[in-house]
């Protein structure tokens, strides 16, 4: 069963014994939820717990704050000066650039950015394919971080770790050494790690630091952080238009390390989903309005809303899934203004708390390619990495969740109210009925503002 193009308001049927037939407008994906699944509890992944040391908490694994030098090289963090009347941040956020291996315990640093020691797309793709070469800048900084006898050791022993896992011999020589170097200062892959492995106070192993157990103030700071970053990626290499933005929640998401962190990938191509569903945007630039924020509220599937972002459960995805809009007329995330950066990081940490820490999960975030040349909106996907596909999927291409977007908008609502009432989370959200978004409320289409 397929749709064609103007029929957005068939993406989902329900048939008469119960069972919920959905396509995604986006990417056709057909998706089916069964009666009386939806109360399930969700699958989390089994853990035991085991009492934590004082040590735990910063050197629980290669990402926490005593191992800063079993990463690559850091390209920079964000640290924060002050707090505020709450005990939390007081939003004074700086960011750092390009340290030594000397000065990265003179600050505090409540997330970083550092190169992926095993990159998805290599900086030798770049240079062999395109004649890549890092800018003035990098270099200098390369130059000056290998010129000290710790960076030195540093970037050496990061070199001989990758050759090691790769199954090559790690004692080469110094000359092959320098030669791999440049990957971990002018690479186009990398992590953001936060600074906490557990939450402040935590007894156990299972209490691990997520997204929403951040406050309003710290997710932010993460946020635009990530958005610096991307920035920076595309301002370095001409060669890329688009950089992919995730985050793997627990290893049934993906995830390596039980610490939380964000990758950025600079990719030579958008993927074939992304120039689909160009394809339909140049056919209906209001799509995103049509068949996202219109069409879920005409349904009743508004989640929450503020000034600059809205929330709505998710259409025909594989997983359960929550669609966070940015309303802003401003496509690109860097060049959105501080308050409407803010509004998209408020609701993206309610959904993650309303989620809950237990549960793995993806964030996706989609927006504007840099060449592209009709706007989109910023929109972040967040899905719940709780049922396996299997053979009924792999032979139909009809996937069956679990959750409907109706059980989906009930969970978070629900947990939504009770947050927002504890203050855990921004205290601007409207929530489900509270909302009365207009019609055409993303502003993304110049015929529209």
């Amino acid at each position: 069963m397929t749709f064609p193009v103007h029929s957005y308001r068939d993406a989902i049927l329900t048939m008469a014994d119960g069972t919920i037939k959905q396509i995604n407008p986006f990417s056709g994906t057909q998706v089916w939820t069964v009666p009386g699944r939806g109360n399930r509890p969700l699958s989390i992944p089994e853990r035991h717990a085991r009492e934590l040391s004082d040590t735990d908490f910063t050197n629980s694994c290669a990402f926490c704050q005593d191992n800063y030098l079993k990463t690559p090289p850091e390209k920079s963090r964000i640290i924060n000066h002050g707090v505020s009347a709450g005990g939390g941040f007081d939003g004074n956020w700086e960011i750092l650039r390009d340290q030594l291996p000397h000065q990265l315990h003179d600050t505090q640093a409540e997330f970083r950015r550092v190169p992926n020691l095993f990159e998805i797309v290599s900086y030798d793709y770049w240079v062999k394919n395109y004649g890549f070469q890092m800018d003035d800048d990098r270099r200098a900084h390369m130059d000056r971080y290998l010129a000290d006898d710790e960076g030195r050791r540093h970037t050496f022993d990061i070199v001989r770790t990758r050759l090691a896992a790769a199954g090559r011999d790690p004692e080469v020589s110094e000359q092959e050494l320098l030669e791999l170097a440049p990957a971990y200062f002018g690479g186009g892959h990398d992590v953001i790690v936060s600074r906490k492995h557990f939450i402040d106070g935590a007894t156990d192993s299972t209490q691990l630091a997520s997204s929403g157990t951040m406050t309003p103030e710290e997710h932010y700071g993460f946020i635009a952080f990530t958005i610096d970053s991307m920035r920076d990626l595309y301002q370095r290499n001409r060669f890329s238009p688009y950089v992919v933005v995730f985050q793997n929640w627990l290893a049934p998401a993906g995830a390596s390390f039980e610490h939380l962190h964000k990758q950025l990938v600079a990719i030579d191509e958008r993927g074939v989903q992304s120039e689909l569903e160009i394809d339909k945007l140049r056919r209906n630039p209001n799509m995103y309005n049509e068949w996202g924020i219109n069409y879920a509220s005409y349904r009743s599937l508004i989640v929450a809303e503020n000034d600059h972002a809205i929330v709505c459960a998710g259409i025909g995805h594989r997983y359960p899934t929550i669609n966070v809009y940015s309303k802003s007329p401003t496509p690109e995330p860097w060049l959105q203004s501080p308050d409407e950066v803010r509004g998209m990081s408020d609701l993206l940490h309610a959904v993650h708390a309303a989620s809950g820490s237990e549960v793995p999960g993806n964030e996706e975030w989609h927006y504007k390619p840099i060449d592209l040349d009709v706007p989109m909106p910023w929109r972040i996907n967040v899905k719940w990495r709780v049922s396996t596909l299997a053979g009924f999927e792999g032979g139909t291409k009809v996937y069956v969740n679990t959750l409907s977007p109706y059980d989906i908008r009930d969970r978070v609502v629900s947990n939504l109210y009770r947050l927002r009432a504890e203050g855990k989370v921004a205290g601007n959200i409207r929530i489900a009925t509270e909302c009365a978004p207009p019609r055409n409320a993303l502003k993304y289409n110049p015929a529209l503002q």
